[in-house]
């Protein structure tokens, strides 16, 4: 617990516990948009004992995006999402996250501007704290509520609520699309971050972590690269297992997290 272990992520989680993990928040190394060192990635079987560590409620978010190959997208995003469900997960949400830079694309394509983050979870969620920061442009006006609601049959009913009125808050909850600065610097001010190819805003994990886990629940990333998921558990006060094969991502997310330490004495 509160560890970075140096391994084969697979070969790490088989030696958990069933059912000991309420979060895990992580992104795998998808097609070829990332190298990682030459490892082979074993996305079946990661997938499967993730599956068996997440807590009965835990919630998995996988972030990962495709590429394009011969002029087609690989659709490896959706393949795994189908996967997930295969093996006993609910998507419980698909999100995306809405990056601010971008690459620019082959002539015939719109601008590629995001990822997915897919929610998985280990059938209904045992927590959901879900942020509310969306400014409402009505906070303060008396609404009618929903007054018909569409039957599967495609007819209108009336609704229950019908009549009633409500009074619209000055903040609602948040829509699934988030949106962050992927430049560099602003996703953490942790310059020794960078030398890992692919890092995580430090925000998204955050908001992910309240989302979806509560004070003293345990956090997992089975492919942590620079750490990000464990300095935002840890700074959020969960507990954090990390497990990362390359050694120099290692030495990187262990020099964070004591970073952080050093900054609390």
């Amino acid at each position: 617990m509160n560890e970075i272990i140096k391994g084969d992520c697979l070969e790490v989680m088989k030696t958990m516990e069933d059912d000991s993990v309420d979060l895990t928040v992580t992104s795998p190394p998808y097609d070829n948009l990332r190298s990682y060192k030459g490892y082979k990635f074993d996305f079946e079987g990661i997938a499967e004992e993730l599956y068996r560590v997440t807590k009965e409620g835990g919630v998995v978010v996988w972030v990962v995006g495709d590429t394009t190959v011969k002029g087609s997208e690989t659709g490896t995003s959706f393949k795994q999402a189908l996967y997930f469900k295969e093996i006993g997960f609910n998507l419980h949400d698909t999100m995306i996250y809405q990056k601010s830079g971008i690459p620019f694309p082959e002539f015939n394509r719109y601008y590629p501007s995001f990822e997915y983050m897919f929610v998985f979870s280990k059938r209904k969620p045992k927590t959901s704290n879900l942020i509310m920061d969306r400014k409402n442009i009505h906070y303060g006006a008396t609404l009618d509520r929903l007054k018909h609601g569409r039957q599967a049959d495609g007819s209108l009913k009336q609704s229950s609520c019908y009549g009633k009125k409500r009074k619209i808050k000055e903040f609602g909850v948040r829509y699934n699309i988030w949106q962050y600065s992927n430049a560099p610097s602003n996703g953490t001010k942790d310059k020794i971050a960078y030398k890992h190819p692919a890092t995580f805003p430090e925000k998204l994990v955050e908001d992910h972590i309240k989302s979806w886990s509560n004070e003293g629940d345990i956090v997992l990333d089975p492919m942590c690269g620079s750490g990000t998921t464990l300095k935002m558990a840890k700074k959020n006060k969960r507990k954090f297992i990390g497990i990362e094969i390359a050694q120099e991502y290692v030495d990187i997310a262990r020099a964070r997290i004591k970073s952080m330490q050093d900054t609390l004495i």
